[in-house]
């Protein structure tokens, strides 16, 4: 059986190194970068199945690499940091990533939270992969999405949110609820994650006529996905 393989992308040598034998006792085949550049080509050549990517690192930081990336491929991406302001884990999410971690942090819990990432696709894999509702289809197979026939330049996680809604028709979802379904487990930020995500998830739909279908916001609980009554 092929083991799948894990691009990690640190210039911190000794972070590397432990990193790759955790990684290989669980299962992994690993690539190692030491600057954004030799990401990008190990991400091109050995098509890694998930990234743990170090947001400062020569020639191109994370950021930079994540936003290539995320043009050609949905992977998971793991964003690696010695920094925590909250605008850091906002911006690395916001541009693609799937999670954030903060060094220092226990090689256990990168495990872990790796563990969770391949978890949710293995559920994905074994679900329908087209969603309809009015004008609205939903691809979760190629990520995209589109109203009326126009394709909607939504980042992965807004996919995920807007799929997770639409697949729940009428069920609120708490800001909470959220972080742990889209995230994974216990997220460590806050509900403007959720509610940045959201309001640019709608100005983005909210460019073509809605036929059926709207995200409505419950003040004080959350939001849900409903039909209107132009449907039928």
């Amino acid at each position: 059986m092929t083991r799948p393989k894990m691009l990690i992308a640190d210039d911190n040598v000794q972070i590397t190194s432990v990193l790759e034998q955790y990684a290989i006792n669980e299962g992994y085949s690993v690539i190692l970068a030491h600057d954004g550049e030799a990401a990008l080509e190990s991400f091109r050549k050995d098509k890694p199945d998930i990234i743990l990517l170090d947001v400062m690192m020569p020639k191109r930081d994370g950021f930079q690499v994540c936003r290539e990336i995320r043009k050609e491929s949905s992977v998971p991406i793991i964003m690696i940091t010695a920094r925590g302001e909250d605008f850091e884990k906002i911006m690395g999410l916001d541009i693609g990533a799937d999670d954030y971690i903060v060094k220092p942090f226990a090689n256990d819990e990168v495990m872990a939270r790796v563990r969770a990432i391949m978890r949710r696709i293995t559920v994905n894999t074994v679900q329908e992969k087209v969603f309809t509702c009015g004008n609205l289809e939903i691809n979760l197979e190629n990520y995209v999405v589109e109203v009326g026939g126009n394709v909607v330049k939504l980042t992965k996680k807004e996919i995920e949110i807007l799929w997770l809604l639409a697949n729940n028709k009428n069920k609120v979802f708490s800001r909470d609820s959220l972080l742990d379904k889209i995230w994974g487990y216990d997220y460590y930020g806050d509900s403007r994650t959720v509610d940045s995500h959201i309001k640019r998830l709608r100005a983005k739909l909210d460019e073509f006529p809605h036929e059926g279908w709207e995200i409505e916001t419950f003040w004080g609980v959350g939001y849900k996905f409903a039909e209107t009554a132009s449907n039928g």
